[in-house]
């Protein structure tokens, strides 16, 4: 089941949202706040993956919080 996680502290990186998760499996969405850019990690068992997310262009995926819509991705 899919969920939005937004909590604020003072870390640098921020988790925005989680998928799966049971048996050790799951994707994550983290937000690096100084940038806004957005990093995808899976994870499988004892492995696992950070990558940057990227737009159609290419270009890094940024994270805008729009205020009447919620987070968007």
């Amino acid at each position: 089941m899919a969920k939005m996680e937004k909590k604020r502290v003072d870390d640098r990186f921020f988790k925005l949202y989680s998928q799966g998760g049971g048996l050790n499996a799951g994707c994550q969405i983290w937000v690096d706040r100084e940038t806004g850019v957005q990093y995808l990690w899976h994870a499988d068992g004892y492995g696992g993956g950070l990558t940057v997310m990227v737009d159609a262009e290419g270009k890094p995926l940024l994270y805008r919080e729009s205020k009447t819509r919620g987070p968007e991705l």
